[in-house]
């Protein structure tokens, strides 16, 4: 066994035991998708605090650690902290035969390791709005006969009907169309970040009484193109409100009342679970 299957054996452990899955499959993607593969010839440069580094090789050796590595790194974008990729992934807990979107699939690693987890049987369709990135997932991923690479704008698309919604880049709040997208049961992690101070990581379910919504942790994602802007008339929650959020709503099936801790147009944001009566 070569030092790179050693490395990628322990990695594999870490993010599984990080992510604290029950899902052994976790371990097994972590395993058998090489990251080398996704992230372009070596040496790499990884994004350090406010800093940069080099490998001190081509070794793949190297990527085998809870680091960021520079994809563009004039335009700020990173191939994403495993640690909190395997945690996202292990919650949103992907099974065989599901249909999974992945919003901001930079260069597809992630991608590749959703693919893995909703087959046999499932799929991934993969937006990425940056050309050049597109169609480097578009190579990496040949192999994967479930995936398909989308070049485009998943704020303005139409997303395919999904029962995982997993995005990458940071938003003021879902479009609604990515709300009406998730199937009963479905599952959607994004980055919320209505202002500066509010950097959540949110856990949407779609139930039978409405959309559950759970921040979870602190994150910080670039800007999602389209979605990251507020419009002067939104109420912008506090880090508290945002905090107490435990469903959203889409305010043509329901309008915003007293509970609201945030309003973005079309959809908004309240401190009652779905299906909760009034008062409580």
């Amino acid at each position: 066994m070569s030092n790179v299957e050693d490395a990628r054996k322990f990695y594999a452990r870490l993010m599984a035991a990080n992510a604290a899955s029950s899902d052994p499959r976790l371990e097994d993607v972590f395993a058998s998708v090489p990251r080398e593969a996704f992230l372009g010839p070596g040496p790499w440069t990884i994004i350090a605090g406010k800093g940069k580094i080099t490998t001190p090789s081509a070794d793949p050796v190297h990527l085998y650690q809870n680091v960021l590595v520079a994809l563009d790194a004039d335009k700020g974008i990173n191939n994403g902290e495993p640690f909190l990729h395997a945690m996202w992934i292990g919650k949103l807990a992907p099974r065989p035969g599901e249909a999974a979107t992945h919003i901001g699939a930079g260069t597809g690693y992630y991608t590749a390791l959703l693919a893995r987890l909703v087959a046999p049987g499932g799929t991934v369709t993969a937006f990425e709005l940056d050309r050049d990135l597109a169609d480097r997932a578009r190579k990496n991923l040949e192999a994967y006969d479930n995936v398909a690479v989308v070049h485009g704008d998943a704020v303005t698309s139409s997303l395919p009907p999904s029962n995982i919604i997993y995005v990458n880049a940071g938003v003021a709040a879902p479009p609604a169309g990515w709300l009406k997208a998730l199937r009963a049961g479905g599952r959607m992690i994004f980055p919320w970040r209505p202002a500066e101070t509010v950097p959540f990581a949110v856990m949407v379910t779609r139930t039978e009484k409405g959309f559950a919504c759970e921040p979870f942790m602190r994150s910080w994602f670039i800007p999602c193109v389209g979605a990251s802007s507020v419009d002067p008339a939104a109420k912008i929650p506090t880090r508290d409100q945002a905090a107490r959020s435990r469903s959203i709503w889409l305010t043509h099936d329901k309008a915003p009342d007293r509970s609201a801790t945030a309003i973005f147009g079309d959809v908004w944001f309240s401190s009652k679970k779905p299906g909760a009566r009034p008062g409580s």
